[in-house]
């Protein structure tokens, strides 16, 4: 088209429908962008807010699986108990009544049971601990009854060096000191300078103190269930008869009396009268 002025300016017609349609489109459009942004930046407040609830989440999770870690070695520590248990009643015997063959009493599930194979919760990880410790500790009272006749046994047996040194002569046939023939000898001859103190290995009463036709100066301790044991050889007595000794008191001093070839100590253990050998007790 062109005007008086003499320019040309284009025109185009656009159909009134059209722009009708365009406006209601962006309208739309706009309402829509508007209504994401809003929903967009209430997710994100949202967002914000719940960060730190997550991350409480997350240190609960990980305290849980901490305590859930700690609760599988204490039972594992447990079971440990378990078998050490096993152990020392077998050595020692049950607390009461009389150990027999095997019966045919058995059970338990047809097939064996991987414990990592169930997810238990924590409930019920504590409720296991609980049963588990609960039941350890009266295997403990039992253990600790069981320990008390031990050590009641262990008391009275002479676990203890009467004096420390090297075995001249031990338990058993060896060849004379004096004739060079072979002869029985009853104990053992412990090798300890003149005046070395000679301590009781067990606690008992004294029922012999004095001379001896072959063993000098000698001691003889009842320990009690028929044992008994006796120091020879010996240059003093420090106990008299029927004194009460306890572990590890002195009762004399080491010498040369008697048949002896020079100063150590004859160390002698009998059972109901019968000589044994000694290092058989001596634990300590």
């Amino acid at each position: 088209m062109v005007r008086g002025d003499g320019t040309r300016v284009l025109r185009f017609n656009v159909p009134k429908r059209l722009v009708l349609t365009g406006l209601a489109t962006l309208v739309v459009t706009s309402a829509v962008a508007g209504v994401l942004l809003t929903d967009w930046l209430h997710l994100r407040r949202i967002t914000g807010e719940a960060r730190p609830y997550v991350e409480q989440i997350a240190e609960q999770r990980e305290a849980l699986d901490s305590v859930n870690q700690k609760v599988a070695e204490l039972l594992r520590e447990v079971s440990g108990w378990r078998d050490i248990h096993a152990r020392l009643f077998d050595a020692f015997g049950p607390d009461d009544g009389t150990p027999g063959p095997r019966d045919r009493g058995m059970g338990g599930p047809s097939a064996p049971v991987d414990p990592a194979s169930g997810h238990l919760s924590p409930r019920d990880e504590l409720s296991r601990l609980s049963e588990a410790v609960a039941e350890e500790s009266q295997n403990l009272k039992a253990l600790d009854r069981l320990m008390a006749r031990a050590g009641k046994i262990l008391a009275i047996l002479p676990s203890r060096w009467p004096v420390r040194g090297a075995v001249n002569s031990e338990f058993g046939n060896r060849p004379s000191p004096w004739t060079k023939t072979t002869e029985f000898h009853s104990g053992m001859d412990i090798r300890a300078k003149k005046g070395t103190p000679v301590k009781a290995p067990a606690g008992g009463t004294v029922s012999f103190a004095g001379s001896h036709a072959e063993y000098g100066l000698t001691v003889i301790v009842e320990h009690g269930t028929d044992i008994r044991s006796v120091f020879g050889h010996l240059s003093k007595t420090g106990v008299t008869p029927g004194q009460r000794v306890d572990r590890g008191t002195e009762i004399g001093l080491t010498g040369n009396t008697g048949r002896s070839s020079g100063p150590h100590l004859h160390y002698e253990i009998l059972v109901k009268g019968q000589s044994v050998n000694p290092r058989a007790y001596l634990w300590d």
